[in-house]
């Protein structure tokens, strides 16, 4: 493995260390729990996962691979990281649940054409190379989704430059034209686009209950969502 790619890891692999989880999964905020509700429903929405077979590259702790499950039932679901501590905590946590989680290297451990759909939640903007990940997520399914912060928000853009978490966890958001590019030039056919969510994650409990008051608006004015919302959604086919 290489040493930048195992560089990269590393704060993962400490956040999870303690076996409970990374902290925006655990932490029981509104904030987080409301964050974390949304993306679900975007990602259900984007994409029909009852009944086919699913791979959720860049798992974590399996919080939110644990809620496709629940939520979808897909036939077959497997989740990849490449923090051991996180897939660690995920084997211990799924309980009955038949998800298959394995250790992600350079490449995704599965064959061409593995599943119908691989989610690729929050990811790029911590990989060392997001094309090869979405190259990766191309190659073993026929349907990708991509959930990102929201390059074009200046607010996230400030965070990477001045928060010491976003910093040690190498953030960098991208924005929507990139993103395409990338699928674009690994093959793939991007089919559907959102900005969505307004609530930051983290933030208090104040501020996140107000701004989920007006989240509704600011999703469905064209212009300010673009540059206000905190995430974009992609799915893409070959």
């Amino acid at each position: 493995m290489k040493g930048e790619f195992r560089q990269g890891i590393d704060p993962f692999n400490t956040d999870a260390g303690g076996g409970e989880g990374y902290q925006y999964t655990t932490a029981g905020q509104y904030s987080t729990e409301h964050v974390l509700a949304r993306h679900l429903e975007l990602i259900l929405a984007m994409a029909k996962l009852e009944g086919r077979s699913v791979i959720d590259v860049g798992c974590g702790d399996g919080f939110s691979t644990f809620r496709f499950w629940d939520r979808a039932h897909p036939a077959r679901l497997a989740g990849v990281d490449p923090a051991e501590n996180a897939i660690a905590v995920a084997n211990r946590k799924r309980g009955d649940r038949p998800i298959e989680f394995r250790v992600l290297g350079e490449r995704v451990p599965f064959d061409d054409a593995s599943f119908d759909v691989a989610i690729v939640q929050g990811v790029l903007h911590h990989a060392d190379d997001p094309q090869h990940t979405i190259r990766e997520a191309l190659r073993v399914a026929r349907e990708v989704v991509i959930l990102e912060p929201n390059g074009l928000n200046p607010g996230l853009k400030l965070l990477e430059k001045v928060s010491p978490y976003h910093r040690e966890h190498n953030e960098r958001s991208y924005s929507r034209r990139r993103l395409r590019g990338w699928i674009e030039a690994a093959g793939g056919r991007v089919v559907q686009e959102k900005f969505a969510v307004f609530v930051p994650i983290f933030s208090p409990s104040w501020l996140a209950r107000a701004m989920a008051a007006v989240e509704p608006l600011v999703e469905a004015t064209p212009g300010v969502r673009a540059v206000s919302c905190s995430v974009q959604v992609i799915r893409a086919t070959h």
